[in-house]
């Protein structure tokens, strides 16, 4: 038995295996450590600098195979890894200022991030439905704790409760859908499974009913409706750092997530996947934007928009496959991977605002708390604005560009309708958008006091909020981008 064992290579996973010893390091550094507080999250920046060089360093033209072939390093997961540490490493120097004022800057923040990160890398490059799963519950353990960092809080501590029972459920759907896959396939590796689907070998009426449990714990994952309950009170109870971890890095594993289970995985499938889809998006862009136009709290209105913006998302990926026709297929990809890109960008800079307006007992999640802004601080009152109209699809900046990409693919597969529907509700939803801009240029503030940000969150919030400025006036750059790295992938 020992003779036929085969030692996996290590090196497609180094990145993995560098910041797990790095996380390791870190919580020894920062027991020993305790009085020099920036220790802690300096390493871990520093940590994700490594693995991001190791990331380049890996990664290869071709798809990488190992450890039992349950683990791919392709041109997909070395992007998305690398759009995942600039992600996190954004959101937590975003966040060092705002938790120390608040006595929350402690190690177990930073390791909890790191320990986040190192799921959605495990997500990313998972070749396997358990691999993929074991990904996804290093993920949500780690966020779950993030959630309830602050004990004092009440509102915290329900937010993280919530989010605990209703992602227990999400598991369980996957778990179950996992195990129809596997009665129907006979293997768990996603691209057996492809292959087995290819052939006809499978039973497809189980295999369609595990890919309903399959499709819901994605739809959780990524907060469609009708699995969206957790992302309001998630958002309007954590810390806003955290808030500002869990809207942005998760959606690139999540985008991993549909990418793999369903285009690398059941493709063959994609009449029915994509009509379930379907259906999730459009409702998801109808309630996220009604819903975020009765709210007052900031928080609570973007988490809707949340909501909104992730069904605009599916909505691209049920344009791939038209009658047995994959001809769109890429576009509907690369489409679907530029919009998560540019609300990524988005999402980073919408609560970098946010926790800039904050100071030490005192919380700028209400509207009001914007009045006025354009007195305050004209260069971040244009900031917001970029970003917010940004958000709500209008011209040029690089969340009209991503709107207008998924409307394209999606009257291009024939369904003019639907793209007619999305782009009415998108007029709809750039009220609430529209409101807050009213807010800072037309309302009297409430009060004049400076704003108490350190140097570091102002210059990088000012590149974050530039960029989605000049990415829309360039727009070709990460769309080809994306096409390189989709094109490299299949």
């Amino acid at each position: 038995m020992l003779n036929q064992f085969v030692a996996p290579d290590l090196y497609p996973a180094a990145p993995e295996i560098f910041l797990l010893a790095m996380a390791c390091v870190i919580l020894f550094v920062d027991l020993l450590a305790s009085q020099r507080r920036w220790i802690t999250p300096f390493l871990s920046v520093a940590s994700l600098v490594g693995a991001a060089l190791l990331t380049v360093l890996t990664a290869s033209e071709f798809s990488v195979l190992t450890f039992s072939n349950t683990y791919i390093n392709d041109a997909l997961s070395s992007f998305l890894k690398l759009l995942t540490y600039l992600s996190v490493a954004t959101a937590l120097i975003y966040g060092r200022g705002y938790l120390r004022e608040r006595n929350l800057d402690k190690g177990e923040y930073y390791l909890l991030a790191l320990f986040a990160t190192l799921g959605m890398m495990v997500m990313i490059s998972a070749n396997h439905f358990l691999v993929m799963y074991l990904g996804i519950e290093l993920l949500s353990l780690s966020l779950y704790a993030m959630v309830a960092m602050d004990r004092e809080s009440v509102r915290a501590t329900e937010a993280a409760m919530k989010y605990f029972v209703l992602g227990a459920l999400a598991s369980g759907l996957l778990l179950y859908g996992m195990s129809m896959v596997y009665g129907a396939t006979g293997s768990l590796e996603i691209s057996v499974v492809a292959q087995a689907l290819e052939q006809g070998a499978v039973n497809k009426t189980v295999l369609v009913f595990g890919l309903v449990f399959l499709v819901s714990g994605i739809a959780f994952k990524l907060g469609v409706v009708p699995f969206h309950m957790w992302i309001p009170d998630v958002y309007h109870g954590a810390p806003t750092s955290v808030t500002l971890f869990i809207g942005s890095a998760p959606k690139l594993a999540g985008y991993a997530l549909a990418i793999r289970f369903l285009v690398s995985g059941l493709l063959d499938l994609a009449v029915h996947w994509q009509t379930m889809l379907l259906i999730l998006a459009v409702f998801s862009i109808v309630l996220g934007n009604l819903a975020a136009i009765a709210q007052t709290n900031i928080k609570r209105m973007l988490a809707y928009s949340t909501i909104s913006h992730m069904g605009f998302m599916l909505l691209a990926l049920t344009a791939g496959v038209q009658g047995g026709n994959t001809t769109l297929a890429f576009p509907a990809y690369i489409t679907a991977l530029y919009y998560v890109v540019a609300y990524v960008l988005m999402a980073l800079a919408s609560f970098g605002m946010i926790i800039l307006l904050s100071r030490k007992g005192f919380e700028a999640e209400e509207l009001e708390d914007f009045k006025g802004l354009n007195k305050r601080s004209p260069w971040f009152a244009l900031m917001m604005l970029i970003l917010m109209f940004s958000l709500a699809g209008i011209p040029f900046f690089i969340g009209f560009w991503a709107k207008f990409a998924v409307l394209t693919v999606v009257v291009a597969s024939g369904k003019v309708a639907v793209a007619v529907f999305a782009v009415i509700m998108s007029l709809i939803g750039a009220f609430y958008y529209l409101r807050v801009v009213k807010c800072m240029y037309f309302d009297s503030p409430r009060d004049m006091t400076p704003i108490q940000a350190g140097a570091d969150l102002r210059i990088l919030l000012s590149i974050n909020s530039l960029a989605v400025a000049l990415l829309g006036v360039f727009p070709q750059k990460v769309i080809f981008l994306c096409q390189y790295v989709l094109v490299r992938t299949f």
